[in-house]
């Protein structure tokens, strides 16, 4: 059998696809705001924003950014129900989304230098059908807005690695917002402070040039 290659005929293009990832972006960003945690327990898988609004500290560009509209997160990320990847699970009977957003509250408190009340979320349940397409508008929103703590500062959405796992470089988010017991475990960071604080200085800077 002779085989022949024409890369055409492998890519996949959809104009509907396109406007289905606008539409669930539009979507999102007319939830309503929540407190993180938000305000009370509820079901589902999906999608969600953090939103910095604090007057004081690293990211006090924030403040002004989002005065009017929470329109710049400074985080985005998905939740997805145990079982995922085998596709055995209905995600309309999944926490995970708003166990994800108690698991950042946490990692917040834990932290020496903010303050979980200057903190909002927004954020998007995806059920049935829809829910293949948590990891695609994860990726859109990203892709969008640039999140600081996706982008340029790592390890915000870190766990503990576990036993036998610390010889893994501190996260620069640890290096920067010092509390969660442990990322002390872990192995220095090859980064320095200043470093970290002069990304953060060159990411409003490109925001304020957009």
């Amino acid at each position: 059998m002779a085989f022949t290659f024409d890369r055409s005929k492998h890519v996949f293009f959809s104009p509907e696809f396109e406007e289905l990832i606008k539409d669930t972006i539009r979507f999102f960003n007319g939830t309503p705001i929540q407190p993180l945690p938000p305000i009370e327990p509820f079901e589902g898988a999906g999608v969600y924003a953090l939103y910095y609004i604090g007057k004081r500290g690293f990211y006090k560009d924030f403040h002004n950014i989002n005065r009017l509209e929470y329109k710049q997160p400074i985080y985005v990320g998905k939740a997805v129900p145990r079982g995922w990847r085998q596709g055995r699970v209905n995600t309309s009977t999944s926490s995970e989304l708003y166990r994800r957003l108690c698991d950042h509250s946490k990692s917040i408190q834990s932290a020496e230098n903010i303050d979980l009340s200057d903190f909002l979320c927004r954020f998007m349940i995806l059920e049935n059908a829809a829910s293949s397409l948590i990891g695609t508008v994860e990726a859109a929103l990203i892709r969008n807005y640039l999140p600081l703590w996706n982008c340029i500062i790592d390890g915000f959405g870190n766990h503990d690695p576990g036993n036998g796992r610390y010889n893994q470089e501190m996260s620069e988010w640890d290096l920067i917002h010092p509390g969660r017991s442990w990322a002390y475990k872990c192995a220095p960071s090859s980064k320095s402070k200043s470093d970290i604080l002069e990304m953060i200085n060159r990411y409003f800077c490109g925001l304020a040039n957009d």
